[in-house]
């Protein structure tokens, strides 16, 4: 456990710890590497960071350079033509997780109806009972077997990765195949999931794989599909993918695309609304395509409604000013039941709470039970998942009544302000227990009295812009690092100067490529002839060459690599005294991976250290400082009674 826990037990609950935690040994040892360790899906797995900074090397000039007007228009039309394949997938698979469910667990229900009429209650109970287990127990099996990076609802994992965290088997062919079956028969068992998650999951699944450029594997290598292998362009891809999940799983375009902008995505701009918008529309055309389709008798149960497709039949609800301190209660009793949903990480009926209180209340108010359902899922789901703007879209979509705005709207903003006064939101509990290293937007207090040098440490391995090769291999063979600043000696000078800073990635395909020289001589532009941009684009996701599997002779660990061309000539730098805030501000907001320090005077190496994720977090800080951490932001919250005194 953190040492910022137990010197102040009452600043963080225990339930929003870590479950992985790093003694102070452990965060020395990693101080300058984005590898960490994380629970994704139901294994423990290494983790790196994204990379959304362009890599701007002589190399990649260029690539540019060398695209004509055709190529360039290849890309754009690409980019919509991906959005719209996302949205035509994602509402074919929706549609089928509909079918599917609304098949499996209809006839569960038919016949264990038919049984109960007939007076076979046992009977009745042992079906339903069987039922439930086989499909459970299949469920879990192909997950643990098959794909344990498929366990849960994937939407930590996936607002991870859209914060910069990349991890294995996320976004794989076996994830998705694994996440529609499982889905299917776990929401089929009566278990008390929805489908909402999944699809997110299963729909960034789609999206990544589309950008990931193709595959050697199965030798869908065409060359249009080269130009999305790369963190950016994926990341915009799985972006749309998170919309189209959300207007898959409720008929909800425009809410899934706040949905997007609101809970998921960390970085947002206006071309990215357009393509996200358009993803959702196409999903939200083909949905009521099929559904049309389906009401015509051709699906079986399918169409006639009820299960999961959120059914709302059109109903003039009529409330009035008398009405609101019901509402009122619904939302201030919903945020307080769904903070402690969140502690306890139990599932609960949200629509039946609303009813519930409907019940107790009905002679008090002229609302009728329909509405407070309603009102009581907006009540859970506004102070479990704190959503207010996305959250209000989607319920009005779904039960398409604008009358039913500005109640939804009241007690939105009262679950979850009421809920922000126990604990943070689900999403951010479940990756903080997962352990995955989320750089909030919010600036904590004594960050502000840090400087980057303070939290900075070392060794830094660096390398000369004309290297030997057994150099190379020995740092990267001994170190974890993903990034190297690049430095050039000068004549006049005892200290070298910064040429840039290469990445791994790029240091391996230069010797899996053996671009070496007898003598320590620069490249020229012909040298660029053995290489192309694709040897240098990114896998698919958690997917990355490993130094041991490189086999090089004596000879040629003598020689030697020019890694001028290949060096990012215009990394990221900032002075040893700019605040840690400041700092973490720029690093999140440009998306980086690395962040160079450089001294405050000349007379000292040009590097003095370098910023990733890891040195941000608050455990790393805290550990390094613990009497920081009664600065530590303090938001007003009051605990919930430990497990064991409620039980």
């Amino acid at each position: 456990m953190s040492s910022h826990l137990q010197n102040g037990g009452d600043e963080e609950l225990l339930i929003e710890e870590p479950l992985l935690s790093f003694t102070r040994n452990q965060l020395s040892f990693q101080s300058n590497t984005t590898s960490q360790l994380a629970l994704v899906g139901a294994n423990i797995c290494p983790i790196e960071s994204l990379d959304y900074e362009i890599i701007e090397n002589d190399f990649f000039k260029q690539d540019w350079r060398s695209r004509e007007k055709p190529q360039i228009y290849q890309y754009i039309f690409m980019k919509w033509a991906f959005v719209f394949l996302i949205g035509l997938i994602v509402s074919l698979i929706g549609f089928f997780n509909n079918l599917a469910v609304e098949n499996i667990a209809g006839k569960k229900f038919v016949i264990t109806s038919k049984l109960m009429l007939e007076n076979k209650h046992l009977a009745a109970f042992l079906v339903f009972t069987s039922y439930n287990f086989v499909l459970t127990l299949f469920a879990a099996l192909i997950t643990a077997l098959i794909a344990p990076a498929a366990a849960g609802s994937g939407v930590p994992e996936v607002k991870a990765y859209l914060n910069g965290v990349d991890a294995p088997e996320i976004f794989s062919v076996k994830t998705l195949i694994v996440k529609i079956i499982g889905s299917i028969t776990a929401v089929s068992s009566s278990l008390m999931i929805g489908k909402a998650g999944p699809m997110v999951h299963t729909a960034s699944c789609i999206a990544a794989l589309l950008g990931q450029g193709g595959s050697k594997k199965y030798h869908l290598t065409w060359k249009w599909l080269h130009f999305f292998k790369n963190d950016r362009d994926r990341r915009d891809l799985v972006t749309c993918g998170t919309a189209a999940g959300i207007a898959a799983a409720f008929r909800a375009p425009v809410g899934g695309v706040l949905f997007a902008l609101e809970e998921m995505t960390s970085w947002w701009r206006g071309a990215l609304l357009w393509r996200a918008f358009f993803s959702t529309v196409i999903v939200a055309i083909m949905l009521r395509g099929f559904m049309d389709f389906c009401y015509k008798g051709y699906c079986g149960l399918f169409g006639t409604g009820g299960l999961i497709m959120f059914n709302v039949t059109s109903e003039d609800f009529v409330y009035h000013l008398s009405d609101v301190p019901v509402v009122l209660v619904i939302g201030v009793v919903g945020g307080c039941l769904a903070a402690l949903y969140n502690s306890i990480l139990a599932k609960v009926l949200r629509a039946s709470y609303g009813r519930y209180v409907g019940m107790l209340l009905g002679s008090y108010t002229s609302l009728n039970h329909g509405l407070f359902a309603v009102l009581g899922a907006a009540a859970f789901l506004g102070g479990s998942m704190r959503m207010t703007v996305s959250l209000c879209v989607i319920l009005l979509e779904i039960t398409n009544n604008l009358l039913l705005l500005p109640l939804i709207m009241l007690v939105l903003l009262i679950s979850k302000t009421v809920a922000d006064c126990f604990n943070c939101n689900i999403y951010d509990v479940m990756m903080k227990l997962k352990g995955f290293p989320y750089l909030e937007a919010q600036v904590e207090p004594y960050m502000r009295q840090l400087t980057v040098a303070d939290v900075v440490t070392g060794p830094l391995q660096s390398f000369h812009g004309i290297e030997k090769v057994g150099n190379i291999v020995h740092v990267l063979k001994s170190s974890r690092h993903n990034g190297f600043p690049v430095f050039d000696e000068q004549e006049h000078s005892e200290q070298p100067v910064l040429f840039g800073l290469i990445l791994r990635a790029h240091l391996i395909v230069l010797l899996k490529k053996k671009a070496f020289f007898y003598t320590p001589v620069r490249t020229d532009a012909e040298a660029f002839d053995q290489f192309s941009s694709v040897d240098f684009a990114k896998g698919g996701s958690g997917v990355a060459d490993d130094i041991d599997d490189i086999k090089l002779k004596d000879e040629e660990m003598e020689m030697f690599v020019d890694l001028h061309p290949f060096s990012n000539a215009s990394p990221y730098t900032v002075v040893e005294t700019m605040s840690l805030a400041k700092a973490l501000i720029l690093f999140r907001q440009v998306g980086l991976r690395h962040m160079l320090v450089i001294p405050k005077t000349p007379d000292r190496p040009p590097v003095v250290g370098m910023l990733t994720r890891h040195d941000f977090m608050a455990e790393h800080i805290l550990n390094l400082y613990p009497s920081l951490v009664q600065q530590k932001w303090k938001r007003l919250r009051f605990p919930f009674p430990s497990l064991s005194k409620i039980s």
